[in-house]
């Protein structure tokens, strides 16, 4: 088993921006890649962000530009920084460890982080 700890989160207004955090026991991040996740009643969970082990990062259209994925340098912490925010990213947040760049997500997922953007 491989935890993974969620944080940040919560409701805010559209435009304005908020982080998520992904806390890991060991230096996970520096042997697998890391994704973020989201997923909205009724639908299929989908992944937003990509970073490989090498840092290298890629997103989906819906928020490209918007969206930026990091990880700290001792290989533990992955964060989505989310700007200008829309209504359309109101959804439930989860990290993934090892997933693939195409988005098959890897075995091990966070608590998942709800998030509510107000119009």
């Amino acid at each position: 088993q491989v935890p993974l700890t969620q944080s940040g989160g919560g409701s805010v207004q559209a435009g304005k921006s908020l982080t998520l955090y992904c806390a890991v026991p060991g230096r996970i991040f520096d042997v697998v890649a890391a994704g973020w996740f989201r997923q909205v009643p009724g639908k299929q969970r989908e992944m937003v962000a990509h970073i490989t082990t090498d840092g290298l990062t890629s997103y989906d259209d819906s928020v490209k530009g918007r969206f930026t994925i990091s990880k700290n340098s001792a290989g533990t912490s992955v964060y989505l920084q989310m700007d200008s925010l829309k209504p359309e990213d109101t959804a439930v947040y989860y990290c993934n460890a090892d997933p693939t760049s195409a988005g098959v997500p890897g075995r091990y997922w966070g608590q998942g982080s709800p998030v509510t953007v107000i119009s």
